[in-house]
C-alpha cells in the first residue's frame, strides 16, 4: 500500500512581512494557506506544495526564499517586486 506524508511548511518570516506590507499599499489582507511537503512513504519522490495566497479573490502561489510569485497556477510568473503594480492594475 502506498501511504503519502504530508508535513505543512510554515511561510517564511521575511516572505509574509514582504506580502503583508504590498497589500498594505493596495488597502487589501492577504489569505494565506500554508504549503506543504508531501512524501511517498519509502521512496525518494517528493512534491513541494506552494504557498496559496489569497489576495481580492485572486489566486497567487508563492515558495520561500523565491522573488518570484506565480499567478493563478505555475505556468505564469511575475517578480514578488512587481506584485504591488500587478493587484492594482487587476
Amino acid at each position: 500500500m502506498i501511504k503519502i506524508v504530508k508535513e505543512e511548511i510554515k511561510i517564511e518570516e521575511s516572505l509574509l512581512s514582504r506580502l503583508n506590507i504590498i497589500c498594505d499599499f493596495c488597502n487589501t489582507k492577504p489569505i494565506i494557506e500554508n504549503g506543504s511537503i508531501r512524501k511517498i512513504e519509502h521512496t525518494n519522490l517528493v512534491y513541494i506544495e506552494p504557498h496559496r495566497i489569497f489576495i481580492k479573490n485572486e489566486l497567487y502561489l508563492a515558495f520561500n526564499y523565491s522573488n518570484d510569485i506565480y499567478v493563478h497556477n505555475l505556468g505564469k510568473k511575475i517578480k514578488l517586486s512587481e506584485l504591488e503594480d500587478y493587484i492594482k492594475a487587476n
